[in-house]
């Protein structure tokens, strides 16, 4: 896919640039998610998050605060083994559409996964973990997509 740059006759400085192409660009794709945009990603994991009975989960847009991501995804798990069940559900459900993970970090013991898709990054946390960091708070500038509580 290239672009082809034309001068317009007769406009000054030589003519004004136009671009010529038949291709319309496409919507940014995360880089892991083959044919998924970030939000469709996002909108995912929050589905996933959702099917394992995860707590107040929030989809923030990122974009306008922070380099790191285009949308964070924060939610809370009772128990550790909840913790690690999101975790699970979240990486089978973009698996089962080619979305790897670049990076899981952290432990269900310790009661904070990080999982980290490029575009999106994914923040499981215990009640007492999310009450303490309060990403929330230190991100309050991020739009709210969309929360189920």
């Amino acid at each position: 896919m290239g672009f082809q740059v034309e001068a317009t006759p007769g406009s000054p400085a030589g003519g004004t640039l136009q671009l010529m192409n038949s291709e319309v660009p496409q919507p940014t794709v995360a880089p892991s998610s083959g044919t998924l945009t970030a939000l469709e990603t996002g909108r995912r994991m929050v589905d996933a998050a959702s099917d394992k009975k995860a707590q107040d989960i929030v989809l923030l847009d990122v974009r306008h605060i922070s380099s790191l991501a285009d949308y964070f995804v924060i939610c809370s798990a009772a128990v550790e083994r909840q913790v690690r069940a999101i975790a699970d559900g979240v990486e089978e459900a973009l698996d089962a559409v080619d979305v790897p993970p670049y990076k899981r970090e952290g432990n269900p013991s310790d009661g904070w996964v990080l999982m980290d898709y490029g575009d999106v990054i994914m923040h499981i946390m215990s009640e007492e973990q999310r009450g303490f960091y309060r990403l929330e708070q230190l991100w309050e500038q991020a739009q709210i997509i969309l929360r189920v509580q």
